[in-house]
């Protein structure tokens, strides 16, 4: 009897996923890493001309243990990655991270030895701005991408799975 109630779509789990889910994607605490001229832009969109808080993301930290989404503006250099890789593990679960302009998303006109050619490489990237800057209309567009993507996908459904499965290998 057990295992049915995590094997369909139980109706307290699925609610609580909704509600959940529904708050997380209303206050979304964002970790801005400028390191170079998208940065600018980053901060664009966060200052009052383009207001990012009308869309939850008021508080801005620069803790990465107190913010559940980084926003990677910018080159990264070989020196940083262990720096980037570092703050993205300290940032706690379930977090995401949006890769502003075309060096967070490629290495942009950067081909040299000593630059990192896009960070998914380094951390996985949930949503991508391209751009050179970016404009920050670009940026607002993806932080409500990524809302839509925390209303979708939360780390719950997956421990649901896990825990279907883990009850179907003890039958």
């Amino acid at each position: 009897m057990g295992f049915q109630a995590y094997q369909g779509e139980g109706w307290l789990l699925t609610k609580a996923e909704q509600l959940i889910n529904w708050g997380r994607s209303r206050s979304p605490w964002p970790f801005p890493y400028g390191t170079a001229c998208c940065g600018i832009e980053l901060m664009a969109a966060l200052a009052a001309g383009y207001d990012m808080a009308r869309f939850g993301a008021e508080r801005v930290g620069f803790s990465p243990r107190q913010c559940d989404v980084l926003i990677e503006a910018g080159t990264i250099t070989k020196k940083m990655v262990p720096i980037l890789k570092t703050i993205y593990d300290q940032m706690a679960e379930p977090k995401w991270v949006i890769a502003v302009g075309a060096c967070a998303c490629t290495g942009g006109v950067f081909r040299t030895y000593s630059t990192q050619q896009g960070i998914s490489d380094i951390i996985p990237v949930d949503v991508y701005i391209p751009g050179c800057p970016p404009r920050p209309e670009g940026i607002l567009y993806a932080l409500l991408k990524l809302l839509d993507k925390i209303e979708e996908d939360h780390p719950l459904y997956k421990q649901r799975q896990e825990v279907a499965e883990s009850l179907e290998a003890a039958k």
